[in-house]
């Protein structure tokens, strides 16, 4: 029997499978909230604990039990993206992101600066958002982007590519 941390990482499936989900959990739910509330989640911490309680509930049949992070990120961006567009048919405008001041001049610069990025981001398709988010915002690999995006490594490359000039653009065109 393997002990936790001999684990491979994200591995959930197995012998100790409640340890190592309990282990993801707390090593990644954190992350996972900050994922759907960066692809526009009103409610970033419910997302999460759903994508986690999803996760869990379908743990034994995940054929690749390293893959369960994957997994949960796939799905907070699948939640996300689906609480966005009910939320879109149930207000039909859209709604500003909530931002935080920290300090007089130079947070109201940073906070004019982080809405036009938020705004601009918002206006990406929502595969390239999701892209950026998880390479920018998450530091993640190029591979682990791909196997959240469940799309082999050369479209996660041209897609966070497409999405960075795409950006460039709209952050242009705002100037």
């Amino acid at each position: 029997m393997r002990a936790v941390s001999d684990a491979p990482p994200g591995a959930v499936a197995g012998s100790d499978d409640e340890a190592r989900y309990q282990d993801l959990f707390v090593r990644h739910f954190r992350a996972t909230v900050r994922l759907a509330r960066l692809l526009g989640a009103d409610d970033p911490e419910d997302v999460a604990q759903e994508a986690f309680v999803r996760l869990h509930e379908h743990r034994r049949r995940l054929r690749e039990p390293a893959a369960a992070l994957a997994h949960v990120r796939r799905t907070a961006a699948n939640l996300a993206t689906s609480r966005l567009r009910h939320l879109r048919v149930v207000r039909r405008t859209p709604g500003e992101v909530p931002r935080t001041a920290a300090s007089a001049e130079d947070a109201v610069v940073a906070a004019e600066r982080v809405d036009e990025l938020v705004a601009a981001l918002a206006r990406l398709p929502v595969r390239q958002r999701e892209a950026l988010v998880l390479r920018y915002w998450l530091d993640l690999p190029v591979a682990e982007v791909a196997d959240a995006l469940d799309v082999p490594v050369g479209t996660a490359k041209s897609t966070i590519s497409r999405a960075q000039a795409a950006l460039a653009n709209l952050l242009e065109d705002r100037s």
